[in-house]
């Protein structure tokens, strides 16, 4: 059985969920609510095969770039597809090819297009990241215990890493949107991360930017910790509709497009 799940430049309207050979996940995808009739520069993916690790992606077109959406859903496209030519099990390489096929298919386009890309290769008790650009993967245990945060390729981010200023002044920072590594770029830079344990109640999180500059980390944790996984979808998708009309300058609100893929091992918040 494959499970190839692929949204590009749609809305849902609501979570999406998906019974998988080593687990369960669910999935979103919105464009932002300002202006309304925005197209959604998201698109996300959710692979597997029973063969090998289950493989989570988010892409995210770069709204300062013409084409987002088409980005997107050519970064996702070109990653399933060296997915699904990959030999048995062999996901590490076929991730590889699948970002560097992205990268050649964006520049293709030939219009300038840019887009984010985040990857969990998920096995039966472990993860491991790999990511261009500002959407990301975090990974939180049953009690909200941060066990993985990638870092967002942008100037904001290597300061809050640095020490230089905190996440509350990062996520309402002026420059939070400037990112410098994107499928697209002649000098894209892959971030691999080590295989990380994953245990029986751990929670993976893969999400673009949308998700990540409108809740905090540990927010993020709070709402997918434990319970259903359709239920902590809603929160998200709650809390971070409530942020993105935040008015107040000392709270972080940023109307944008929100992606996410949640995902937990088998037997644990299957409804």
């Amino acid at each position: 059985m494959t499970t190839r799940c692929l949204y590009s430049a749609e809305a849902l309207t609501g979570v999406v969920g998906f019974a998988l050979s080593h687990g369960v996940a669910c999935a979103f995808t919105r464009p932002s609510p300002v202006p309304q009739d925005r197209i959604n520069e998201d698109s996300l993916l959710v692979f597997d095969d029973e063969t090998g690790p289950i493989v989570l992606a988010i892409a995210d077109g770069a709204g300062g770039h013409p084409g987002g959406a088409d980005a997107s859903k050519a970064a996702i496209r070109a990653l399933a597809q060296a997915l699904e030519r990959s030999s048995e099990g062999n996901r590490r390489d076929a991730i590889l090819d699948g970002f560097e096929a992205a990268n050649r298919a964006v520049m293709g386009l030939g219009i300038g297009a840019a887009t984010t890309l985040a990857v969990a290769e998920v096995g039966r008790d472990w993860v491991r990241s790999y990511h261009a650009g500002d959407s990301g993967v975090l990974v939180t245990g049953r009690l909200g215990k941060l066990k993985l945060v990638t870092l967002s390729h942008a100037p904001v981010a290597y300061a809050v890493e640095a020490g230089f200023i905190d996440e509350e002044d990062a996520l309402i920072h002026r420059d939070l949107n400037v990112v410098n590594n994107l499928v697209g770029f002649a000098d894209l830079r892959i971030e691999i991360g080590p295989r990380r344990s994953l245990n029986r109640f751990d929670t993976v999180v893969v999400a673009s930017d949308g998700l990540f500059d409108n809740l905090r980390q540990q927010e993020v944790a709070s709402h997918v910790r434990s319970g259903p996984l359709g239920r902590c979808g809603g929160a998200l998708i709650e809390h971070c509709a409530q942020r993105m009309r935040v008015t107040d300058a000392d709270l972080p609100g940023k109307p944008d497009d929100l992606s996410f893929v949640l995902f937990r091992r088998a037997g644990v918040g299957q409804s």
